[in-house]
This record gives C-alpha cells, structure tokens and sequence, in this order.
C-alpha cells in the first residue's frame, strides 16, 4: 500500500472534477480525499497499489470532460492516515 498526493491545476474547479475523481478512486479500490484548493487546485491523497495508483495519475492528466488539465504533480506522501474509503471534501 503506497500514498500519493496528487495537485491538479488548470479548470479543474466548477467542472466536476472531485465527482468523476472519486468515480475513477472507487473504480480502481483507491482510498482517499479528493479536495478543490484556494488557489484554484485540486488536491489528491489516494492510497492503494502502485498499478491503481498509476492508473488514477493517468486519469488525472485528462480529467472530467469539462476540465482543461494543465499540470499534475505528483510526490509521494508519509501521513500516517489510513484511509476507508475515497471522499470528497
């Protein structure tokens, strides 16, 4: 099990970005937050796998259907929170 924080920028904020990231989360059993930032970000922690975890990132470089992605970052993250499920905050 590994955790990720993951910072989208771009017009990931009012396009439903955290609905379809916590779609895709529970689509590939990853537990997290997923959290729309003041400075116009969005903020991912997500726990699983290596292989689901990539697979999220890889999402993440397109997003939903309205955002316009302009960069995903990336680093590996020591909370020690354990997480249950994937929600939106």
């Amino acid at each position: 099990m590994k955790t990720i924080h993951i910072t989208v920028s771009g017009r990931v904020q009012g396009v439903y970005f955290r609905a379809f990231t916590k779609k895709q989360a529970i689509k590939h059993g990853i537990t997290g937050i997923v959290s729309n930032k003041d400075n116009g970000t969005v903020e991912i922690i997500a726990q699983a796998e290596q292989e689901n975890l990539d697979r999220l990132v890889s999402w993440c470089h397109k997003g939903s259907l309205m955002a316009k992605v302009e960069s995903v970052t990336i680093t590996e993250s020591s909370t020690p929170e354990k997480f249950s499920l994937f929600e939106i905050r």
